[in-house]
Formats: structure tokens, sequence, C-alpha cells
């Protein structure tokens, strides 16, 4: 019997990406990270359990919001 495995049809924009890893793609630190979070102003986050998270498509619409001079928190 043969057993064939599904190709990976996750979206790219709905991977959950940490903290740090948003940090390392926008090239800012943790800690302004969080300051945005906290002010509301930064790409947008929520938790899972007590873990800050990110989607990839959530961080990328937040560049391309701020290139076109637009506000998208």
């Amino acid at each position: 019997m043969s057993h064939t495995t599904q190709p990976d049809r996750t979206d790219t924009n709905d991977q959950l990406l940490t903290i740090g890893e948003v940090s390392e793609m926008l090239r800012v630190p943790v800690g302004t990270l969080r300051y945005w979070r906290h002010l509301g102003a930064g790409p947008h986050s929520f938790k899972v359990g007590r873990w800050v998270r990110y989607r990839r498509g959530d961080v990328r619409a937040w560049i391309n919001a701020k290139r076109r001079g637009t506000h998208a928190s």
C-alpha cells in the first residue's frame, strides 16, 4: 500500500511568527515591537496562551500600508 503525503497547503500569509522573528523581519528591537503593541501602533498581533504571535500576512500588510503612508494598525 502506497502512502502519499499531501502538499503543504498552508498559506504563507497565515504563518504565525514570534515577536523575535518579526523583530528580525522589520529590523527593529523586540522592545520597539512591544511598545508599538502597547500603543496599538504596530502590526496586528494576538496572544496564543501567553505568547504573542503575528500572522505573516498582517506584518506584510502593515509594511505596505506604511509604504503608502496610511495607518494599518
